[in-house]
């Protein structure tokens, strides 16, 4: 009698299981990035116009993740449709996180630097011979012609740091690589306040980096010994 009750126990509890749909996963959010107002070398009218552009890849990331689920509870998972949706919520996602990694390691001041004792220090400098060519290298990515993204990137597999071109927002990724310092090099993150002179917005964003973040992105203690490496 026991088993008997036990095994309509487990049925009923599998079928309510089955027919009870997972919980909804919560949207996406856009976060506030207002603590970097009033940055040397960046308007508020440019900084708060980005910070704009950045909520339109949020609605978007979310937007496209609702339509995809209504295609698949609608069975259009192998339509044109879909696929053309599903291509696109990488581009969205890939802006909206990036924008957000961005935003996050801006709001230092022009005196600060990256602690010298630091591990993430002594790997540039191991990988680069010295602080200042890795920053020649990372400006030098970030003058290339094109739209997109500079990523000094950790590849976790070799313990290598890499300067990275990310052309739009999601070709160049480096798979399974940790993003330490991004630079948005789209024209609407420098043109309004200095036209065509990349060079000089790119001086700017080091003059306001927020080295300590960036420090804190490299992983101390899970980064293997690395072969050296000037890419």
């Amino acid at each position: 009698m026991k088993k008997l009750l036990l095994m309509l126990f487990l049925l009923t509890t599998s079928l309510i299981a089955a027919e009870t749909p997972p919980p909804s996963l919560e949207p996406y959010e856009a976060k506030d990035f207002s603590n970097i107002l009033g940055m040397p070398g960046f308007t508020d009218e440019a900084l708060k116009m980005h910070f704009t552009l950045y909520q339109g890849y949020v609605k978007n990331t979310n937007l496209f993740i609702q339509i995809l689920d209504g295609y698949a509870k609608e069975g259009k998972e192998r339509t044109p449709q879909y696929a053309e949706i599903k291509r696109r919520l990488g581009w969205e996602f890939d802006g909206m996180r990036l924008h957000e990694l961005y935003f996050s390691n801006l709001g230092g001041t022009p005196d600060s630097e990256l602690d010298p004792d630091s591990p993430l220090c002594g790997r540039i400098e191991q990988d680069f011979g010295t602080f200042a060519a890795w920053q020649e290298n990372f400006k030098s990515t970030g003058l290339m012609r094109g739209i997109g993204w500079v990523v000094l990137y950790l590849d976790p597999v070799e313990g290598r740091l890499l300067n990275m071109w990310i052309a739009e927002h999601d070709i160049g990724h480096m798979a399974g690589g940790k993003p330490i310092l991004i630079l948005d090099v789209w024209e609407h993150a420098y043109l309004t306040m200095y036209g065509l002179d990349r060079a000089a917005y790119i001086d700017a964003f080091f003059n306001n980096v927020n080295w300590q973040e960036v420090a804190n992105r490299f992983p101390k203690d899970e980064v293997p010994e690395k072969k050296t490496s000037r890419t």
